[in-house]
């Protein structure tokens, strides 16, 4: 289930690190026209967009009933997280669209 050595229990922790977005906060801005400006889309939704809605759905999930499509998904949000936090602008970054993103994501940055 897990990729080098790696515990449901160590990708639960990553994730609770890396979704700072209570389920309310990022369904919420997944109806922005913000949330929508910005991504890779395929067939109109952005591929950040879409993971957004599925993160909502894993909120509500507990660690025991996770499965393992469920801690793959987790996995790639913990990375996507990891990555694009390193990338930042250096001024305006409450409007941008790095942030914008990473909300996406699950991820507020100014949380």
């Amino acid at each position: 289930m897990t990729q080098r050595n790696e515990t449901v229990d160590d990708v639960w922790d990553d994730w609770k690190d890396a979704v700072t977005m209570t389920r309310k906060e990022l369904e919420d801005w997944l109806t922005t026209d913000e949330s929508r400006s910005v991504g890779d889309s395929k067939d109109g939704e952005s591929t950040g967009h879409e993971m957004g809605r599925r993160i909502t759905t894993i909120l509500d999930t507990k660690k025991s009933d996770l499965t393992d499509d469920d801690v793959a998904a987790m996995r790639k949000v913990v990375g996507y997280v990891h990555r694009h936090r390193a990338q930042g602008p250096s001024k305006d970054v409450e409007h941008s669209r790095w942030r914008y993103s990473l909300m996406n994501w699950g991820h507020d940055p100014l949380k």
